[in-house]
């Protein structure tokens, strides 16, 4: 039977109702079931594991909040290369597995083998800056530069495998995978993507010249962002909402595909469409 490593977001109203849920259900097919350490602690039960030890004792990690709890779960596991599934108590769910009312139907599925796995890119992410280390992040959604602590808009720099793309006059600028093109880029007014294409895309949010518009490009690409040598403006750097960094000028993004995917754990009769019509509440004539 297999191993399910359980991550609870602390601070979402039924992690801990849930989390018990879950592992009675998962102990009643057979499973082992490990805590992390800060689920541990929301137990009030003493070890659990941490979360980027976790790779070494589970052969799936459940994660127990909603979107934002799937993305900051992939910082803590760190290099994790198993299946991921999402056990959604919050508002969205695109990225979660089932609800917190399918947890029987998660455990059946999960000890029968009956699910999928659906790969989704992620993004390197290095930040260059002259005299000092670099600072280098992992993203599963997007990355955006945005304006700062001022109300202006920003001058943005885009290159393409070295050659110029744009300069940018807006809020900001963001760079995302298929998983993200249905979360700040799509706000921003980008296109959806599905999680399989092998593309990432270059949204500009609230530009200047309604001329500028997103751009989809192979994942093959190395792009590189950067403030406008020529402005002073304060920007801000953050990798999935969250890693927030002030960048200056002369400082410059690289962005590439990383060699590591997220290895997301689908159940049998889910898919992606089936997320969009629920999610976006599609409907036919």
């Amino acid at each position: 039977m297999p191993r399910v490593g359980i991550l609870a977001n602390p601070n979402k109203p039924g992690a801990l109702p849930t989390t018990h849920a879950l592992r009675k259900a998962l102990a009643a097919r057979g499973c082992k079931v490990v805590l992390d350490s800060q689920t541990a602690a929301l137990a009030d039960e003493e070890g659990g594991v941490p979360a980027g030890d976790l790779s070494d004792h589970v052969d799936i990690a459940a994660v127990i909040g909603g979107d934002g709890t799937m993305l900051d779960a992939l910082a803590r596991l760190g290099n994790f290369e198993k299946p991921v599934a999402g056990i959604n108590i919050g508002r969205l769910g695109f990225l979660t597995s089932c609800t917190d009312g399918e947890l029987d139907a998660f455990a059946l599925a999960v000890t029968a083998g009956r699910y999928t796995i659906s790969p989704r890119s992620l993004l390197e992410v290095a930040i260059r800056r002259s005299g000092r280390p670099d600072d280098v992040f992992t993203a599963l959604n997007e990355v955006v530069l945005a304006r700062g602590e001022t109300g202006r808009l920003v001058s943005v720099t885009a290159r393409v495998n070295g050659e110029l793309l744009n300069h940018y006059r807006a809020d900001g600028l963001i760079v995302a995978t298929p998983t993200g093109s249905t979360a700040y880029s799509l706000s921003a007014g980008g296109p959806l993507i599905a999680p399989s294409a092998g593309v990432f895309v270059i949204t500009p949010i609230c530009p200047h010249s309604l001329s500028q518009r997103s751009l989809v490009l192979s994942d093959g690409a190395v792009v590189e962002i950067a403030p406008d040598g020529a402005v002073s403006e304060p920007m801000l750097f953050t990798v999935d909402g969250r890693d927030t960094t002030r960048l200056e000028p002369g400082d410059r993004i690289e962005i590439r595909r990383a060699d590591r995917v997220l290895r997301l754990l689908v159940l049998e009769d889910r898919s992606f469409y089936d997320a969009l019509r629920e999610k976006l509440r599609w409907q036919g004539l």
